[in-house]
């Protein structure tokens, strides 16, 4: 409450508004003149551009303790084949706004579920066969091109979209059960725990709703809900306990039965809110006793997930969602290297550089998406249309697959093959 008090008094202050025509904060010589004797709030830290042990192998013959756990985010391994021969695609029309959305295939073993441009929700079988397709909008929603956020909580489908809807859809027959209207649209992933659906909306309200019935159970209105991120927010559900991220970078822990604040932890200061605009937090993962995530303000964190402790703070630069390897956690940065990281410590490990087989002229404007991992590779996408085998013992590129000339989602596994969305398609790996 404090922080949001000494926002709306800086504002008043100033008489601007948040069009960059008023010049809010646009111009960096006027704020000098204005703080004179006033030392620099925010630091440009040094992003790490070199290599740190590249010839330390990490050894990939042990046992894999990590378990795989979408409450979680926790990605662990997955089994896909690596040797990738032929590529086909599911067409459909182009997704609007899609640079800005991150979509994801949701999976119940056996199936997974995706929608096209005009909100229709589409179910595949491990055959890759269309098993149903359902529409629930009208002419006038169509119109809107609704981009929809998808959980599945065993025979239950929910989603969310961005013209503020949501509703549950039997996931054997695609019949509709139920449907409801928000406030406002989600921006954020969707957790379903025991009955209950968590979520947060764009002023960063957390919401709680009935998976019988859509109901509201609780909502918890986190500081400073005029701020708006860039990215979605991240849940995980973990020990009858919901964590998140606000736009603002705090990390907060909730009761997931009846809503009441546990901790509240600040990651950034609470003078530069100039800067929460262009914050980019990446997915929140968690093992058994900590929370870790990035962002691109060149800062990694691990929690304590009972307290919301700072275990270790490391310069990574990234906003790519971690995996848990072992006591490992590897990251990918903003600028293209593979760090491995003692879980434990924080200390880092090995630093290679993968973006390394392309050409310096093109390669800032080269961002990572996502990866995935299996016991001796992973697989990276990038946001020019390219998939990236990387060695994790040696942290080498090994190969380039060139799938697209633009953005294609982070790699998911089903049926042993990997599954990549881009704007107009799904992209099938073999």
């Amino acid at each position: 409450m404090t922080r949001y008090i000494i926002l709306l008094l800086f504002i008043f202050l100033y008489g601007c508004s948040f069009n960059t025509n008023s010049r809010f904060w646009t111009e960096e010589k006027e704020v000098e003149k204005l703080s004179k004797n006033i030392s620099k709030i925010l630091e440009k830290k040094l992003i790490t551009k070199k290599e740190f042990n590249p010839n330390l192998k990490i050894d990939t013959s042990k046992k894999f303790r990590s378990i795989s756990d979408d409450l979680s985010n926790n990605s662990a391994i997955k089994n896909f084949n690596k040797d990738i021969d032929k590529i086909s695609k599911f067409k459909f029309s182009k997704i609007r706004d899609f640079e800005y959305f991150e979509p994801e295939l949701v999976f119940d073993g056996k199936n997974f579920v995706f929608f096209d441009d005009q909100g229709n929700l589409i179910k595949f079988d491990e055959n890759f066969k269309i098993v149903w397709k359902k529409n629930f909008y009208s002419k006038e929603e169509k119109k809107q091109k609704p981009i929809l956020t998808l959980s599945i909580k065993e025979k239950t489908l929910i989603v969310f979209d961005n013209i503020s809807k949501f509703y549950a859809v039997n996931l054997e027959n695609g019949d509709l059960l139920w449907s409801k209207k928000n406030k406002n649209p989600i921006n954020s992933q969707i957790k379903i725990f025991d009955d209950k659906i968590y979520s947060v909306d764009m002023n960063n309200i957390i919401r709680c709703v009935s998976l019988l019935d859509g109901s509201e159970v609780w909502k918890f209105k986190s500081e400073n809900i005029f701020l708006k991120s860039p990215k979605r927010n991240s849940i995980i559900v973990k020990n009858n306990r919901v964590y998140l991220n606000n736009s603002i970078g705090d990390i907060i822990a909730i009761n997931a039965q009846n809503g009441s604040l546990l901790w509240q932890t600040p990651t950034q200061s609470s003078l530069i809110y100039e800067n929460a605009f262009d914050l980019i937090i990446s997915d929140l993962i968690a093992d058994q006793d900590n929370l870790v995530f990035s962002n691109n303000r060149n800062e990694l964190y691990s929690l304590n997930l009972n307290n919301g402790l700072i275990n270790w703070k490391q310069d990574v630069n990234s906003s790519v969602r971690s995996i848990f390897y072992n006591n490992l956690i590897f990251s990918i940065s903003n600028e293209g290297y593979f760090f491995i990281i003692d879980s434990k410590s924080g200390n880092i490990i090995r630093i290679t550089d993968i973006f390394n087989i392309f050409k310096n002229k093109n390669r800032e404007k080269i961002k990572p998406i996502g990866f995935i991992a299996s016991y001796n590779k992973l697989m990276l996408s990038t946001n020019n249309g390219k998939l990236l085998k990387i060695d994790i013992a040696s942290g080498k590129t090994e190969s380039v697959f060139k799938i697209d000339k633009e953005k294609i989602s982070r790699p998911f596994a089903f049926n042993k093959k990997i599954l990549l969305v881009k704007n107009n398609s799904i992209i099938r790996l073999n």
